[in-house]
């Protein structure tokens, strides 16, 4: 059993501890997640093991879950639902979605959400992952929000805010819109062809801010997951065209500083140093001097 303490994304709350089962002792199989004080539970596994998984307890719980695909262009492909129970809809999309490798779902301990409840969380999830505009969103639309009581909804924000901090522990970032630079904040800045950028560095990677500018055209030698990257997001709006230049539409939290320079200058690139300061010290400069 792995301990680990977490705290709410962007807040300064009590740090918490996070129970993650391995089943079969392997990190690839089910692992089930709990946090101290939550009712509920997560379960994350692979689609291969499906089969084998339907007679568990979380399966015949009402819930909302997550399918995500590959990340072939850096990008992930997901899915958000809720089913009562889970099961059948994950049996449906076992036969008919072919698209995903992993799923998340997330059920009470006790059953205590109802279907408005559900349908609420499900909303929201489908919500904040299109404001993010950080994966590929399976869903053809967004369920309105269904009229529940004032204190069905404090309970169900309480649990989507729970739930949140556990997809952030398993890595899945979609949910996230960049953290807001701070005013300790060092801003970074990317010139190159006439184009220039700027951006700055959060604990979950490196935030390009809006209106930053990227040429139209990649160079010959760059790597085939940049070149994706920047068509996913031209295919997402996050990337507009602007005569001849293409222009973040968005703030945009890309994984690393080398991802988002080298998205921005059309090239591979060593974004800590190509990103560089008013004053012209590159990111593994300031770094370098912090540690020292």
């Amino acid at each position: 059993m792995i301990k680990s303490a977490a705290k709410h994304p962007g807040t300064a709350s009590e740090p918490g501890v996070i129970h993650i089962y391995l089943q079969d002792g392997t990190p690839d199989g089910l692992r089930v997640i709990d946090k101290a004080g939550w009712i509920g539970s997560a379960a994350l596994f692979p689609r291969t093991r499906f089969p084998q998984l339907r007679s568990r307890p979380e399966m015949k719980r009402t819930g909302v879950y997550i399918l995500l695909g590959d990340e072939t262009g850096q990008e992930p492909q997901i899915y958000i639902g809720e089913g009562d129970p889970v099961l059948n809809r994950l049996v449906d999309h076992f036969r008919n979605k072919d698209f995903w490798s992993r799923a998340i779902v997330f059920t009470s301990h006790d059953d205590s959400l109802h279907k408005a409840q559900l349908q609420n969380l499900e909303a929201s999830l489908i919500r904040m992952a299109a404001a993010a505009n950080r994966c590929r969103l399976v869903n053809a639309n967004t369920p309105d929000e269904p009229s529940i009581s004032e204190s069905d909804k404090a309970e169900t924000k309480l649990f989507l805010a729970q739930l949140l901090i556990i997809l952030k522990v398993l890595g899945v970032e979609v949910f996230d819109e960049p953290a807001p630079a701070t005013i300790a904040a060092t801003l970074y800045f990317l010139e190159a062809r006439g184009f220039r950028a700027e951006g700055y560095e959060t604990d979950s990677g490196f935030v390009v801010r809006r209106g930053s500018e990227a040429p139209k055209t990649e160079a010959p030698s760059t790597a085939a997951s940049i070149v994706a990257l920047r068509s996913e997001l031209r295919l997402q709006r996050v990337f507009t065209e602007q005569a001849d230049k293409l222009v973040l539409a968005q703030d945009y939290s890309f994984s690393s500083p080398s991802q988002a320079a080298s998205a921005l200058l059309g090239r591979t690139a060593n974004g800590r140093i190509e990103w560089k300061t008013a004053d012209g010290r590159s990111l593994k400069q300031v770094q370098d001097a912090a540690v020292q």
